[in-house]
């Protein structure tokens, strides 16, 4: 099919941080004696990376060959330089969008990593906790046809007002005619953000998002509390997944005014349910679906394809990232869904969120020369296998 919406730009607005990762070079001994109050410790070289979905689902759409604008908030300091260098590498035209403030602290990542010892975060939110709408003009969203928003969870104002700021951010893009899509982050349930009425703001919220990109457990943690935390006492929440279950939650997304609902199963694959309202649907903004009556009440699952694991830091961003390349490049609701889990095996093929991404064309050739998907394993009664596409279909899926 024809590229319908390549032109235009996609903005990725939202968190961004720097990770500053010490390496360590001693191996054996016990690190809690090591790691010690007054103990000078030794370490190599420090590596510098860009984190947050602004980085990570913006460079994935960049190197798919998107044009692709990012819109972080950054304060005017060594770190804030060190993130405008990054994305200044990879392309000068990425980082026109950002934000600079003066007086601001850019937010940044230690991650401590010692060998045979979970990794540990410190972590400064700084900028990204005053980003709000009033930082995004209308203006800034000229020429473009998406609107990309990640990680509100972790940004304070996001989430602080009831979603009030985040709502009137979405629909100031809705307003200017842009697709508007939306991406969550697990909060530390005992932070602000684990303690916020979730429900209520994602009331508020959806009906101005037209492609909701939230994972499993953060939408349980979000919209069924009870269910999410007698789930997690039983063990990982993605190995007790049912058919029954991605229903119920798709249905109550679409329900809250989300057009598609797209959520991310981890290593388990990705399902999509979608509006039986097709005005709904073709009011979704510049990057519409070239056929919106085949998006129309549509419930899909694919699982992901397999490859070799180096890494999964910022699979979910790409996965997003290639959902939306499809989306913006007119493929099926079938093709688009695919192409969003061929991105995400990409990306874990390099310890580097988006390093391992190549263009475009070669996902899609690597897609259509038979690249295996792993078996489905989460109990779909009522679901139908279409072994051609590669997926299975649910029971509402375009009745």
């Amino acid at each position: 099919m024809t590229d319908h919406h390549t032109n235009t730009d996609i903005i990725v607005a939202g968190h961004i941080c720097l990770d500053v990762i010490p390496t360590f070079e001693q191996t054996g001994g016990d690190w809690r004696q090591v790691i010690a109050p007054g103990k000078l410790v030794n370490v190599g070289q420090a590596v510098t990376a860009t984190g947050g979905a602004v980085a990570n689902t913006g460079l994935a759409l960049h190197r798919l060959g998107l044009p692709t604008r990012l819109m972080g908030k950054l304060g005017d300091d060594l770190f804030g330089q060190a993130i405008l260098d990054l994305l200044n590498h990879n392309n000068p035209a990425l980082a026109k969008g950002m934000i600079v403030e003066p007086g601001e602290v850019t937010s940044y990542t230690v991650v401590l990593s010692p060998p045979g010892v979970d990794r540990i975060f410190f972590h400064n939110p700084g900028a990204n906790d005053t980003f709000s709408d009033a930082d995004v003009s209308t203006a800034a969203l000229a020429g473009a046809g998406l609107f990309h928003f990640g990680y509100p969870p972790l940004m304070r104002h996001m989430f602080a007002d009831g979603g009030k700021a985040l709502a009137r951010l979405l629909q100031k893009a809705k307003a200017a005619g842009l697709t508007t899509s939306l991406d969550m982050a697990y909060p530390d349930r005992n932070s602000a953000a684990g303690q916020a009425d979730w429900r209520t703001l994602l009331a508020h919220v959806l009906p101005h998002v037209d492609i909701f990109l939230p994972s499993i457990e953060e939408t349980l943690f979000m919209l069924e509390r009870p269910l999410f935390t007698q789930l997690s006492a039983q063990g990982d929440i993605l190995d007790q997944l049912d058919g029954k279950l991605l229903s119920r939650v798709g249905n109550l997304l679409l329900e809250m005014g989300a057009a598609v609902a797209v959520l991310k199963l981890g290593h388990r694959g990705l399902a999509v349910q979608t509006s039986a309202d097709v005005t709904r649907l073709e009011e979704t903004g510049a990057c519409r679906p070239a056929d919106v009556q085949a998006w129309r009440n549509r419930q899909l699952l694919t699982s992901c394809f397999k490859t070799n694991v180096a890494g999964t830091t910022g699979a979910g961003d790409c996965t997003i990232a290639g959902f939306l390349a499809g989306l913006c490049r007119g493929l099926s609701l079938e093709e688009t869904l695919t192409t969003a889990v061929a991105v995400g095996a990409c990306s874990v093929e390099s310890a580097s969120a988006t390093d391992a991404i190549p263009p475009w064309e070669s996902v899609r050739e690597r897609v259509a020369a038979g690249w295996e998907k792993l078996p489905q394993t989460i109990p779909l009664p009522g679901w139908q296998e279409d072994s051609a596409a590669g997926l299975w279909r649910g029971p509402s899926d375009g009745n």
